[in-house]
């Protein structure tokens, strides 16, 4: 049967709603938020009620990553979110702060107005990831006006999320001379470095007891891997096909390696019981670039497969209730490049 088939698609009152298949028995109700462009990291608000994400929808007048807000009841096919961020620059990794009227997210817009432009072809055909030295972290209220920029230090300062209890950020930073996790009170100040090691750490997100970090992270080993990845983020440069899953204490002590799969695994967040992780990997794939979702216990044990439809599914997010689950997936794109929002309902 294929997938076609077995994905049946029902349209009520405007709004697409997917049958997921049996294989993924976790997603009850699929719905589908997004229907164009690259959509992607899609936090909840405090309440539940609305996202923030990072889109390129060329029909919204997009074609650089802006930051937008969406009332998840209101949202479907011709459904446009607000627009938060300036529309200068880039922007990336949104996420509100408690109380829902705040969020924060990262923008090169300081650094000049346009779209900064992809890196130069290389010969050797690499995946990298830019890591722009003008991203920095602002406060913005839900009307789109900026009220505080949270980092004013040269170098990259993004990735950016609140601690349930909305009292602390973490985010990765460059400041130290590595792409390091940094954490701050949400007005900027008391800030502390939290990891150390060499290698991109990125990504990270509380526990819901707020005591807990987890993220992704490299951590080259050789002379050859070492030398790589310093001229690499000496040009503002990351290759993220090495990396792997790591939590620590929210002070950066109890710093553990909880996957070792070999490949991309990254886009962790906690199960709402604290005691598992979902994330994305290839780690199965033969080809590279089919990212799945999995889920693992915090002692590295217990790996389960989530999601089996299409080639990329990532960041993933637990509803605040713990009762959905928002990812990015390029399912149901109609064999376009399109990457949309999807929500769910979570059944442990």
């Amino acid at each position: 049967m294929s997938a076609l088939l077995r994905w049946v698609l029902l349209t009520v009152t405007g709004v697409v709603m997917a049958q997921t298949p049996s294989t993924e028995k976790h997603l009850k109700n699929l719905r589908q938020l997004t229907f164009g462009g690259d959509n992607a990291e899609a936090y909840f608000s405090f309440d539940g009620k609305k996202l923030t994400f990072q889109s390129n929808n060329p029909a919204w007048g997009m074609s650089c990553d802006q930051i937008f807000m969406m009332d998840i009841a209101s949202a479907d096919s011709m459904y446009k979110p607000k627009q938060l961020s300036t529309g200068l620059g880039r922007t990336t990794c949104s996420y509100f702060l408690k109380g829902d009227t705040r969020i924060v997210y990262a923008s090169t817009h300081l650094g000049g107005k346009d779209c900064p432009p992809p890196p130069p072809s290389r010969s050797d055909r690499k995946y990298l990831w830019q890591i722009f030295d003008t991203y920095d972290i602002f406060v913005a209220d839900t009307e789109g006006r900026i009220l505080q920029p949270l980092t004013q230090t040269p170098g990259y300062d993004a990735e950016a999320t609140v601690s349930p209890q909305g009292d602390k950020i973490v985010f990765t930073s460059t400041r130290s001379g590595d792409l390091e996790l940094w954490t701050m009170n949400t007005d900027g100040s008391q800030l502390k470095q939290v990891t150390h090691d060499l290698g991109y750490d990125g990504g990270a997100f509380f526990s819901p007891d707020g005591k807990k970090l987890v993220f992704r992270a490299s951590r080259p080993k050789t002379e050859d891997e070492i030398k790589e990845y310093k001229e690499l983020l000496s040009q503002g440069l990351v290759a993220p096909t090495n990396m792997e899953i790591y939590t620590c204490n929210v002070d950066g002590s109890d710093l553990r390696q909880i996957t070792q799969l070999g490949k991309a695994n990254w886009a962790p967040f906690f199960h709402p019981s604290g005691k598992k992780i979902i994330f994305s990997s290839n780690h199965h794939s033969q080809r590279g670039y089919d990212f799945q979702l999995y889920m693992i216990n915090l002692d590295g044990n217990g790996l389960e497969r989530i999601t089996h439809e299409s080639i990329f599914n990532a960041f993933p997010m637990f509803s605040p209730d713990g009762k959905r689950l928002i990812f990015s997936s390029n399912r149901n794109n109609n064999g376009t490049r399109d990457t949309n929002l999807f929500i769910a309902d979570w059944e442990d």
